[in-house]
């Protein structure tokens, strides 16, 4: 009976032991991980970027911001400062055309590195994104043919017409908001040719955007910008938490004090949009 009660007295020491032994493994494997997680999170974009030598820039076609030479190089206001931030973190540049409505899965994804395309400074946007401070002032415009800008010079004038938009751009949020009646297209630039084509009547799309692409001069001269909609401003998104907002900011500072940047806007025609930094 003894040696029964003795036995079994060993056999619950040796269980107790062995479930101490596995909470001391489960919490420090429970610790690792969160040692884990802790470190990806506190990840430096910058580092990661120059341990890559790359900064992929994602965009769309998109004149005066980013669009191809004759030689199919990607030139424009947001191309050119890429290229600045680029050489002053050492690394080649990268510009990848993505779909604008998968911007921020692109960013997560870390197919990219940063938006940098005139995006508008939207709360979508702002709560998804670490994005820099405002660096150009913008606002969406109505695009028309010359010979309907007479009657469309207000929002309930405009109400009548059929819009094209870029799908998850400031342009579908303006016709949301107006309650126009509109489709959903790829680009802003496809949004024009729908007008030019007669598809539609009507396009929605970056001021900047319009004083390139539309009336005298460009090859659109059959169209004009009449009605604003929107004042807005334009930032660079990175992902969530990223340092390289940060270090965006501070280059273009730099770029600001020592004339780069309307040096730069001047070649694009931007220059009066440009916010002092």
């Amino acid at each position: 009976m003894k040696k029964r009660l003795l036995s079994g007295m060993l056999a619950g020491l040796m269980a107790l032991s062995m479930v101490a032994c596995g909470s001391s493994a489960d919490t420090a494997a429970s610790d690792s991980a969160a040692a884990d997680t802790t470190d990806t999170a506190t990840e430096s974009d910058v580092d990661y970027i120059k341990n890559k030598g790359t900064l992929i820039v994602g965009i769309t076609d998109f004149a005066p911001m980013d669009y191809k030479d004759d030689n199919g190089e990607w030139i424009g206001y947001d191309a050119d400062l890429a290229k600045e931030v680029a050489s002053s973190l050492g690394v080649d540049v990268e510009f990848v055309e993505i779909d604008w409505d998968n911007k921020i899965l692109e960013l997560q994804n870390k197919s990219i590195d940063v938006v940098w395309n005139g995006m508008t400074l939207t709360p979508e946007v702002t709560n998804a994104m670490e994005c820099t401070k405002p660096y150009l002032n913008n606002a969406q415009v109505v695009v028309v043919s010359n010979d309907k800008a007479a009657e469309i010079t207000s929002v309930d004038a405009a109400k009548e017409l059929s819009f094209a938009v870029e799908s998850g751009s400031a342009g579908e949020a303006a016709a949301e908001e107006n309650g126009f009646n509109y489709v959903a297209v790829k680009t802003q630039a496809d949004a024009v040719m729908e007008v030019s084509a007669g598809t539609s009547d009507a396009c929605i799309i970056d001021l900047l955007m319009a004083g390139a692409m539309v009336g005298e001069g460009t090859s659109y001269d059959n169209l004009t910008h009449t009605v604003e909609l929107t004042t807005e401003e334009y930032g660079i998104g990175c992902r969530k938490g990223s340092d390289l907002a940060a270090y965006i900011n501070d280059q273009l500072k730099a770029l600001y004090d020592d004339g780069t940047m309307e040096e730069i806007a001047n070649k694009y025609g931007v220059q009066d949009a440009i916010v002092t930094l």
